[in-house]
């Protein structure tokens, strides 16, 4: 059977201007400029006869046609992808893991040696990017595009999200603690109840862009039964790994996510005066490409990974 079909390029292009609603965006993506992505598209809707979206001043919008036509498009492209990674060789024994910084500095590098003790011959590669915190930089997607990515790639995302074309395995739904140095304790004094906090300061965690999903003092206090403490006062961090840096160095009290600080609670680096603790609104879960998730490099450390994560406490009385 012929099929008479417009540049696979150009459906690309449609395809990820539609996901993103953004020409920038989608270039970024395709590693192309956007001049060249409008030039597909325009040439995508000459071939059509009509126009694909609607362009706003301040927004772009698909058209009726671009409706109709982006499930379609977006089938074939999934049908295309993984009749691709069905067939194309790839080093078996090299698994790249993408994760957040913290969680791959805190939690999965001390633990890594066991894996490689149980599967010698695979060569682990572990990219630490905050873009794989929800709501930061492209989400999983990327996974399948990456050219740094030569064998299989999975990802640990920090987040609330289903995403698309992606097998997501929940790991972890871990709860913030109040820790702190003991050399802070030591020049500032012992924290008795939660009210003496009021003389402390804050370290602010503004790793999730989302405010209203971050870990918040406010709320923090209230589950502690305190009132009248500005908790507003204090630095802000943009990363976790700047957080629990700061709070190592003495410079104050911070939320911390319990699977993080776990073994520096435990050697004594950090102390956690109350017990208080805060859910995360944030889930870690491991995230495999559909074509992916039944190989079995993927599958060997999928099983080990939630093995792990199974024996692990998510708080400090779990």
């Amino acid at each position: 059977m012929r099929y008479r079909l417009p540049p696979l390029s150009a459906l690309r292009a449609f395809e990820a201007v539609a996901r993103h609603l953004s020409f920038k965006r989608a270039a970024e993506e395709l590693f192309v400029t956007p001049a060249a992505v409008s030039q597909q598209i325009k040439a995508l809707e000459s071939y059509l006869g009509g126009p694909l979206f609607r362009r706003l001043p301040r927004a772009l919008e698909l058209s009726g046609l671009g409706r109709a036509m982006l499930p379609k498009v977006r089938d074939g492209l999934d049908c295309l992808a993984a009749a691709v990674e069905l067939v194309r060789v790839r080093p078996e024994g090299l698994l790249t893991v993408h994760a957040p910084p913290s969680f791959a500095q805190r939690w999965l590098v001390p633990r890594l040696s066991s894996f490689s003790a149980l599967h010698p011959d695979v060569e682990l590669r572990l990219a630490s990017d905050v873009c794989n915190i929800d709501g930061l930089g492209r989400g999983p997607e990327g996974l399948l595009t990456d050219p740094q990515d030569a064998g299989s790639a999975v990802a640990v995302r920090f987040g609330v999200a289903d995403y698309p074309g992606f097998c997501r395995y929940p790991l972890l739904a871990p709860e913030y603690v109040l820790v702190c140095s003991p050399e802070l304790l030591a020049r500032t004094g012992p924290l008795m109840t939660p009210a003496e906090l009021g003389r402390q300061v804050f370290i602010h965690d503004e790793s999730i862009p989302d405010e209203t999903m971050r870990p918040s003092w406010a709320e923090w206090l209230r589950l502690a039964g305190v009132a009248n403490v500005d908790a507003s006062r204090g630095p802000r961090f943009s990363s976790a790994v700047l957080v629990l840096e700061a709070a190592l160095g003495g410079q104050g009290v911070a939320l911390a996510l319990w699977p993080l600080v776990e073994a520096d609670v435990r050697s004594g680096r950090l102390v956690m005066p109350f017990s208080a603790v805060l859910p995360s609104r944030y889930v870690y879960s491991l995230v495999v490409p559909d074509v992916l998730a039944e190989r079995p490099l993927v599958r060997n450390f999928r099983a080990w990974l939630l093995a792990e994560a199974g024996s692990a406490a998510a708080g400090p009385a779990s």
